[in-house]
This record gives structure tokens, sequence and C-alpha cells, in this order.
């Protein structure tokens, strides 16, 4: 199994470490306050996540990395390479309270993160679905609840797509970043927000 760490413990973070922790999966939530800040979220959410700090959780095999936009250069600062280790890119280009779209240049978002985490096979998954439903139990209406996926190597999306059927929910994926990035950026793509199921 591989180790997994979380950078951000906002709200995608936090429901991230939830998902994992329905199922007993071992991670390592992280925020830019430190260990001791997350000591009573970690106790809320189940036994198998522990806070730890940045650099820990960005040791791990599969790195989540949940922040807001205008924070992930500082979050991603200064971390060693990523060394082929795989990165899932779970941002979206926007944030509270104004909601204004980031300026991306006419760039993917994922291509801009990607560039923030040298040597990482970068993977864009869970940002298109609202925390509580990534949090929430995956089965609730009777199928498998649908998790996008996107990247451009094979070998890190099957490991993505493995994980996300581990915690209940039906993976699709997408393709590359330049084609499934586009398609789950929020805001601009057509499929952020929808709660898709399948059946059968």
């Amino acid at each position: 199994m591989p180790t997994i760490g979380i950078i951000g413990a906002g709200q995608i973070g936090r429901a991230i470490a939830t998902a994992l922790a329905h199922r007993g999966i071992e991670a390592t939530l992280s925020n830019s306050r430190g260990a001791e800040s997350l000591a009573e979220t970690v106790a809320s959410i189940g036994p198998s996540i522990a806070a730890g700090s940045r650099e820990e959780a960005a040791a791990k095999d599969i790195v989540f990395v949940a922040v807001n936009w205008s924070k992930l250069p500082a979050a991603l600062a200064g971390l060693p390479d990523f060394a082929g280790r795989i990165v899932i890119d779970a941002n979206n280009p926007i944030e509270a309270p104004l909601f204004k779209p980031a300026d991306l240049g006419g760039r993917v978002s994922s291509e801009v993160v990607a560039g923030l985490v040298p040597g990482a096979r970068l993977v864009k998954a869970f940002n298109h679905l609202q925390p509580h439903l990534v949090a929430g139990d995956p089965a609730s209406e009777g199928g498998k609840r649908v998790l996008f996926y996107s990247g451009d190597d094979a070998a890190a999306k099957a490991e993505v797509g493995a994980l996300i059927e581990q915690l209940g929910f039906f993976g699709i994926d997408l393709g590359s970043l330049a084609v499934g990035g586009q398609l789950v950026q929020f805001p601009g793509g057509p499929l952020p927000a929808l709660n898709l199921v399948k059946f059968g």
C-alpha cells in the first residue's frame, strides 16, 4: 500500500482525509501552521489519520495537494524534488470570498501546479466534487459516486484509479491533463460540481 500525504487541511483536504479514514487508510495531514494546530482535526477524523509537517506529507508515495490557489506557491516552495512520486492536484483556480477566476495565461490549472512540483507525476483528481460528497458515503445513492481523474502518466493514473476504487468511488479516466484537466477545471470546465452516480 503506498503511503499517503495531504498538503492542505481546508475543506477539501479534510474531506479527502475523511474519505481515507472511512476505509482505514493511513495518511498524514499537514497545513502551513504545523502539526500541533491539527491535533483536534485529526482526532475528529479517525485513528488512521496523523498530523504532520508539510515536509512529512510531501515525502509520501502519493501526495494530495489541496490549498487555496493564491497560497499554492508558498505551500509547495522549498520542497525536495518529487523524484517520480505521484502528486494529486485537487485544486481549483478560484477561491472565496471573491470567487474571481485566476489569470492562468491560457494554461490549464494543472499545468501551473505541475510547475510547482518538480519531478512529480501529476494526476488531476478530487477537485470537481463538493467536499461533503468527497467525505460522504460514495454508495449513498445506491450506486457508486463518480470521480474523474486525468494525467499524462498512465502508471500514475492507474495507481490513482485504484485508490479511487478502494475508496468506493467509480473512477473515470478523462485522458491527458490538457484534455481532462480542462474538463474538470473550475471555473470553465463542464464537469465541476456534477454529482454523477454509476449504477450496475
